[in-house]
């Protein structure tokens, strides 16, 4: 199945796919650099980590109203430029021997707010620029092309901070950016921007604005908790995965990137699939079965322990985990953006992401706080047992079926560019 959209898709397609490879090479650089060339303790690492996203998702909300009003490929073209400029500031400050830990504090609060702009500004595009009709095979592939650089950007940025150090791997994910800014600036014809209504100054109002339609919007709004919830209870258990796996089971760190990066190809697969499942089953049945399934495999991981068999059993849950996820995801997204007006669209991905973002960070904290008073194994296992529950948040079949948004994407602020 073909998106109709053709070069111009091309070009939004390939942006995203540099950008995502260059970030995922240069997965865990910061946290590297920070412990071997700055000598920051632990608790700074962890600041580093949690910070960084946190940040970013409160300044990000403000910038949600000031995307919607203006054309999408401007919009992204300066992120992009931002976030080259500074991630590029990391390796060149190491090379004069200026590198502090404040920089790179700054760098990932300002690279990440770039990147949740950036996000909600291709996501309003995606939808101006594809047909309704297209979107869940368009968001299929930019899901199957994450899931592709999950799985081979860390094992090839291992090899390359291996061999070269970790500031080689910055430089890589600042040209990143650089390319992807290039390939949006080659897309040609129309943009999009919501008319403003009024007052052209920033109200209060227009900051709550994103999650004013997603709790008024029955399905968003089931979709939302949904997706922060599970996303949120996941992300928890990754550090404390690690500790069990590196620390106390003494996994080599090459099988434990082998047990993260084979099962992310099951996300490729997934996403491809995406759009047929969709196409014989129907959107509610393969959103609600992908979304069960994707809330009940991770209670396997209770079933860890030491040894290959153990390891064994990290790969297998992650892969049908991930799998699952690489189906519900773009149907998710393509979910969200069809009951979503095309003028509210950047806002609501805007709060969208922060809150998934600020509750991935808090509970990481809870859950590390947790895992202190009754060990790493026992909080990945009261995860799983919660997440139980979430797939009681999805719409019902009935909440499906309702309309979308009734505002055209074409219609709405189109111009000329």
């Amino acid at each position: 199945m073909r998106v109709r959209s053709g070069r111009e898709f091309g070009l939004l397609w390939s942006a995203y796919a540099v950008s995502t490879y260059g970030t995922w090479i240069a997965f865990g650089a910061f946290p590297l650099i920070a412990v071997r060339v700055l000598d920051s303790s632990a608790f700074a690492v962890s600041l580093l980590e949690a910070a960084g996203p946190a940040v970013a998702a409160v300044v990000a909300v403000s910038l949600g109203p000031w995307v919607e009003h203006r054309a999408k490929r401007p919009v992204m073209i300066t992120m992009d430029l931002i976030r080259f400029a500074a991630t590029a500031s990391v390796p060149v400050a190491y090379v004069l021997g200026v590198l502090s830990y404040g920089q790179l504090l700054v760098v990932a609060v300002v690279s990440q707010t770039a990147g949740i702009t950036f996000t909600a500004a291709s996501g309003a595009y995606l939808k101006y620029l594809v047909r309704g009709d297209q979107l869940l095979v368009a968001n299929g592939r930019l899901e199957g092309t994450s899931w592709v650089a999950t799985a081979a950007g860390p094992p090839l940025g291992g090899a390359l901070m291996g061999l070269l150090g970790p500031v080689v791997t910055v430089v890589a994910d600042a040209l990143s950016y650089l390319l992807s800014a290039l390939g949006v600036l080659r897309i040609r014809g129309g943009d999009v921007a919501a008319p403003r209504e009024g007052a052209t100054g920033l109200r209060g109002s227009d900051l709550l604005g994103g999650w004013r339609l997603i709790i008024r919007d029955r399905v968003l709004r089931g979709l939302f908790l949904n997706s922060v919830l599970v996303g949120g209870l996941i992300m928890a258990t990754l550090p404390l995965l690690s500790v069990l796996l590196l620390g106390r089971y003494h996994v080599p760190a090459w099988q434990y990137g082998l047990a993260f990066g084979v099962p992310a190809l099951g996300g490729f697969v997934g996403a491809r699939l995406s759009a047929r499942l969709v196409a014989r089953y129907g959107r509610y049945r393969v959103l609600t079965v992908s979304g069960r399934l994707r809330s009940f495999f991770p209670l396997g991981l209770a079933f860890v322990h030491p040894g290959v068999t153990g390891l064994l059993v990290v790969i297998v849950v992650e892969a049908l985990l991930i799998t699952c996820m690489g189906v519900f995801n773009p149907v998710h997204a393509t979910e969200r953006l069809r009951r979503t007006p095309a003028d509210r669209t950047a806002r609501v991905i805007s709060a969208w992401s922060a809150s998934s973002r600020l509750l991935q960070a808090a509970l990481m904290v809870v859950w590390g706080a947790l895992a202190t008073l009754i060990g790493p194994l026992a909080a990945i296992t009261a995860s799983g047992v919660l997440l139980l529950a979430t797939p009681l948040l999805l719409p019902g079949r009935a909440q499906m079926s309702g309309p979308a948004a009734a505002v055209p994407a074409r219609d709405v602020g189109a111009s000329s560019g």
